[in-house]
């Protein structure tokens, strides 16, 4: 079922400083920076050869990520994104198995413009798991 890392998400407080850092410091490729507003977050994507990595602030004053950065105030990996192919079937499966899918249990259109899913990270070792159909 699961399928390639897709991205791994960080969460930080100002995504201006921390796309400067990764551009400037580690020579990234970036993309424009977007608002998400159906996840009350704002992304950019680091391209990399073999996967990307996405900066994700809060938009909004209840953005899921305020919570995390008052816990963790410069930020952190936030989750883990994986591919999925089918991601209906996947949700069935997992919810058989007795995994928590977050929200009403029914995808939305994430910042690839395609199906996601968040998995509660007390089911997946601590981590917050977003699936993605490919």
């Amino acid at each position: 079922m699961i399928g390639r890392l897709n991205h791994v998400a960080i969460a930080v407080p100002d995504i201006a400083v921390a796309s400067a850092i990764y551009r400037d410091t580690l020579g990234a490729t970036l993309s424009d920076t977007q608002a998400q507003p159906d996840h009350g977050v704002t992304t950019v994507f680091i391209e990399l050869p073999n996967t990307k990595i996405e900066l994700l602030e809060p938009l909004g004053d209840d953005s899921p990520l305020i919570g995390f950065l008052q816990k963790n105030s410069s930020g952190g990996i936030h989750h883990v994104c994986y591919e999925v192919e089918d991601i209906i079937k996947a949700r069935d499966h997992l919810v058989a198995t007795g995994a928590r899918v977050l929200g009403d249990g029914n995808p939305k259109i994430g910042a690839h413009g395609k199906p996601v899913l968040f998995l509660h990270p007390k089911d997946f070792c601590g981590t917050l798991v977003e699936l993605e159909q490919c």
